[in-house]
């Protein structure tokens, strides 16, 4: 009697420990295949990234469910390492030293700034014979935070915010075209360096007017290089990067400019309180103090967020900034 019920309780440990391991291996055969059909979704260029967002507005949340899935997240805390890092197994496991590597360049407004990202191609090109939106980026490379794209060698910049704003600008009945040409290429021809960007962008921004006689507005698209906490603001539960609006004060005409930049601020503050820093008057010693704004009396430099905003902080702004500038367009 005893031995059959030894028997039986041998059974049930059996037949418990077949249904612990059935459910975890189908756990883990789950987590595997989802992991690999999720990555099939993943691209690993900044082009391909931003013609599947603006496929789909949410595509960049794809990164990030990649990135915290369950598996890796299981991985990374057990053994304090990566699964989508290498390196991080060869630190933790082989003592392996990384040595680090910095990139960086100057702006012409002396600020440091660290190299993260490349010229972006632009991902749907199309002829807009009478826009009223011209869209540049002085400094074409400025980048958002990355931390979530880094091991797919996608780098959020500001050219990547401009075409996302173009679509926006497109969709509202706004004709808006961005600047294509690669700013870096024509300093490198010219042997110009990084300080002279500027000068560089003004040769675009007269060619465009030129041959854009419809334009009301001349955007230049940079971002900032100031803490998080200052460039970001969270409305209504939801968290946005601050935009700056930057005028300079040296020539003649700049109060045109300036009136353009304060009407769209005003509009800004409207419906969305603390989104805009204000407007910013730039002149003296190691800043630009024109901006190509003497170029046209539409012109305006917009910094939207800065270095540790996320895209999607980004995007949010966008899509505010967007309908402040149909607005604006439309008085």
């Amino acid at each position: 009697m005893q031995k059959r019920f030894k028997s039986r309780k041998q059974k049930n440990k059996y037949f418990l420990f077949k249904i612990i391991f059935l459910i975890s291996f189908t756990v883990i055969l789950y987590l595997f295949i989802s992991s690999f059909l999720l990555k099939l979704k993943l691209t690993t260029t900044n082009e391909q990234f931003l013609k599947d967002l603006l496929k789909d507005s949410n595509h960049h949340l794809v990164y990030e469910e990649n990135k915290h899935n369950f598996l890796g997240k299981m991985v990374e805390v057990m053994y304090q390492v990566d699964i989508q890092k290498p390196l991080t197994i060869l630190k933790n496991f082989f003592n392996y030293e990384e040595n680090p590597v910095g990139n960086i360049v100057t702006s012409s407004d002396n600020v440091i700034e660290p190299i993260h990202s490349t010229y972006i191609e632009d991902p749907s090109p199309k002829e807009e014979k009478e826009p009223l939106v011209y869209i540049y980026s002085t400094h074409q490379t400025e980048n958002y935070s990355y931390k979530k794209y880094e091991e797919y060698n996608i780098t959020p910049n500001v050219m990547m915010a401009s075409y996302i704003l173009r679509e926006k600008l497109n969709n509202k009945g706004i004709p808006t075209i961005v600047e294509t040409a690669n700013i870096s290429d024509l300093l490198h021809a010219n042997g110009w360096s990084y300080a002279n960007s500027y000068k560089a962008s003004s040769f675009l921004v007269k060619d465009a007017i030129k041959k854009y006689p419809t334009l009301k507005l001349v955007i230049d698209l940079h971002r900032d290089a100031i803490k998080k906490e200052a460039s970001t603001v969270e409305i209504k539960k939801k968290k946005y990067a601050k935009v700056l609006f930057v005028i300079g004060t040296e020539h003649k005409n700049y109060e045109k400019n300036l009136s353009v930049a304060n009407k769209m601020n005003d509009l800004l503050n409207r419906n969305y309180k603390g989104l805009s820093r204000g407007v910013m008057k730039k002149s003296g010693k190691n800043v630009n103090g024109i901006y190509n704004q003497d170029l046209s009396e539409h012109a305006i430099l917009i910094e939207c967020g800065g270095h540790e905003n996320t895209l999607d902080e980004v995007l949010n702004t966008i899509e505010i900034l967007a309908d402040v500038i149909k607005e604006y367009i439309g008085d």
